[in-house]
């Protein structure tokens, strides 16, 4: 267990908080007011940046799972009764298509351990313990003028340390607000539109009355989109819960995280959409 920690502290842990220190002794240097903000606000977007290309073939792949969904809607039916046969021919799909079943649980493993890195690094500097923090954050430091005594924790009439539940204020109340709604606005902008079942009346009422039966069916019958809508409304609230009792600092690193990745759902969505 020790060499994991080890292990992890090398490859993550130590690089980012290299990196958060270093935007910080940049905009101290600089006089940038709320130095510490604009340092975890930094750190998101290089982060952001830097696993954009597992964000983009991530979405690549949920675009191709959702064109060849209506073909392996066929094969489950074709197949029901033979899960082997149904197997074999959901993997010829996916090799037409060109998707790996496995990229996404890929790109998620790749993506915790620095998610996990990053949320450490700022606990680190948010828990509350000042003199002994620094002290183990300068043991850790690459360089030796990357050193230093404080940190001051305001961001413009914020103290990123401390948590809305503890400070009581109104103001401070509005971060989970904030939270919660960014976070809606992202799992909106990632869920793909579906295009509505158009019924052909030239066909006769009970064709169409067939057609409706069978998109109601797919409506409501699609476990997978059942789940989609509840996380839509259930994981913003507990996000926002969770944020009343996490620093602001950490709130400010998730809304800059949330509000980022909506940006790049829309820049997809609006390339695929003009490709067509």
């Amino acid at each position: 267990m020790e060499y994991i920690s080890s292990v992890f502290n090398a490859l993550f842990f130590n690089p980012i908080l290299n990196l958060l220190v270093g935007f910080y002794k940049l905009f101290t240097l600089i006089k940038l007011p709320g130095a510490f903000g604009f340092s975890i606000i930094a750190l998101t977007l290089f982060v952001r940046l830097l696993l954009h290309p597992f964000f983009k073939q991530q979405m690549d792949t949920a675009k191709k799972m959702q064109d060849i969904k209506p073909h392996l809607d066929k094969l489950n039916d074709k197949h029901k009764k033979d899960p082997k046969k149904l197997q074999e021919e959901q993997m010829k799909l996916y090799q037409q298509a060109g998707i790996n079943p496995a990229s996404g649980c890929l790109f998620m493993i790749i993506q915790m351990p620095v998610f996990i890195a990053l949320y450490q690094v700022l606990g680190k500097f948010l828990e509350g313990h000042m003199v002994k923090t620094v002290l183990e954050i300068n043991k850790a430091l690459y360089f030796s003028f990357l050193k230093f005594k404080t940190i001051d924790p305001w961001f413009f009439g914020i103290n990123l340390v401390t948590t809305p539940e503890k400070a009581g204020s109104v103001f401070y109340y509005l971060v989970p607000v904030i939270t919660a709604l960014l976070q809606y606005l992202q799992v909106q902008s990632s869920t793909p539109m579906v295009s509505p079942v158009k019924v052909d009346d030239s066909k006769g009422s009970a064709s169409a009355k067939t057609s409706a039966d069978e998109a109601k069916k797919n409506d409501g019958g699609d476990f997978q989109k059942a789940m989609n809508t509840q996380m839509k409304y259930i994981f913003p609230l507990m996000i926002g819960w969770f944020s009343m009792r996490m620093p602001i600092g950490l709130s400010l690193y998730w809304n800059i995280f949330s509000l980022f990745s909506i940006i790049q759902y829309k820049q997809i969505n609006k390339k695929k959409a003009n490709n067509k």
